[in-house]
């Protein structure tokens, strides 16, 4: 038995002055490297998109991170400007429209660029930042397709700018934890997983808007747990996928998309996660389970808050709330000026959306279909 293992896991003030300390290290690493000792400038990030996720969560955590900050918008909405323009106070200069944001090609104020549009208009929007030359962090899913993700990469790669995707989940201390577990293998292999996340739908717009959103609620939620299994193969793609929609229950809602899909997902190494997620019931859960214990996130697995998980060695417990967004975007900004790739990079994205590609076969088709990253 790992007598270690209990520590790890039940002691916050351990794992708190880990993270501190890396995160010192990581935060750190420029600054020491600066001419002279000095500090480099903050990167300045423009949000593109002001929806809920936006205006509730991106924009609030730029103002807590350290190493960029929110120095302008892109918006369809003029309406909202004045708003944003004194609330974090960038100048009106730093504002577009979707049509004029390539003019920010000639603005030195914005390095990094956050596209949080429907997933439908991800691969337009990431592909103008690309062509402006300035970096891009895309909202999950990258995109409707594998293929809209290879012209984004394709994009990126000729503008030789970095893409990134916004799993902020790698940077939370849960789903970091269950990462260290996999790759540690103190539950032995995770062989045996579990997800379900669903929520009631009513007409949220684009959600069920197939060339807006690129199908139902497998792009939208069922995505995390396909991500949480991959973090538990240690970022292996399934191998193969099986999966079936469910009946349509609400044919107001779901004319143009699914209203769920149960499916399972197959790896290499035998592991297999068994997976449901639908617009039509309230879930939020993932289990991952290895010949020597389990790790169980018992509710609100994949929220900004509140995650409650126990393993078969104690329960866990960090606290204080770390901010996911503020660290995932600090990442991105060290990645840019370190000249690195990020963790969750637009290849980590795209692996993503040809598993969903190869769910939506399997369900059309009733086969077992390979996944082909």
């Amino acid at each position: 038995m790992n007598t270690s293992f209990p520590t790890r896991i039940v002691s916050r003030r351990k794992f708190l002055g880990q993270l501190s300390a890396g995160m010192s290290a990581l935060a750190a690493a420029p600054y020491i490297r600066a001419q002279g000792g000095a500090a480099p400038r903050k990167l300045g990030v423009a949000l593109l998109g002001l929806g809920n996720y936006a205006t509730k969560e991106l924009g609030p955590a730029l103002k807590l991170t350290k190493d960029c900050y929110l120095a302008g918008i892109v918006t369809g909405s003029p309406q909202k400007v004045p708003e944003w323009v004194k609330g974090y106070g960038f100048p009106e200069k730093n504002v577009w429209s979707y049509e004029t944001m390539g003019r920010m090609a000639e603005n030195k104020d914005i390095d990094i660029v956050y596209v949080v549009t429907p997933n439908g208009l991800h691969m337009r929007d990431a592909i103008a930042v690309a062509k402006a030359g300035k970096h891009v962090i895309i909202e999950k899913p990258m995109a409707n397709t594998a293929a809209e993700c290879d012209a984004i990469l394709a994009a990126c790669k000729a503008a030789k700018v970095k893409c990134g995707i916004g799993y902020r989940l790698h940077f939370d201390p849960y789903h970091k934890e269950m990462m260290r577990l996999a790759k540690e293998k103190d539950f032995g292999v995770l062989k045996k997983m579990t997800g379900d996340r669903g929520f009631h739908i009513n007409n949220w717009r684009w959600r069920i808007d197939r060339k807006l959103a690129g199908g139902g609620p497998m792009m939208d939620i069922g995505i995390y747990i396909n991500h949480a299994a991959s973090m538990c193969a240690e970022g292996a793609a399934p191998a193969f996928v099986t999966a079936q929609h469910s009946p349509i229950t609400k044919p107001d809602l779901f004319k143009d998309v699914e209203e769920g899909t149960r499916y399972k997902l197959e790896f290499a190494n035998g592991a297999v996660c068994d997976a449901f997620t639908s617009y039509s019931h309230s879930a939020d859960t993932f289990r991952a389970e290895g010949d020597k214990g389990w790790i169980h996130f018992k509710e609100k697995t994949f929220t900004y808050r509140g995650v409650k998980v126990d393993t078969s060695r104690g329960p866990l417990d960090f606290t204080p709330y770390v901010n996911q967004q503020a660290l995932q975007m600090d990442d991105f900004a060290r990645c840019v000026r370190e000249g690195r790739e990020s963790v969750v990079s637009g290849e980590v994205g795209r692996r993503d959306n040809v598993v969903i590609d190869a769910i939506y076969e399997a369900a059309r088709t009733g086969k077992r279909v390979a996944v082909k990253v």
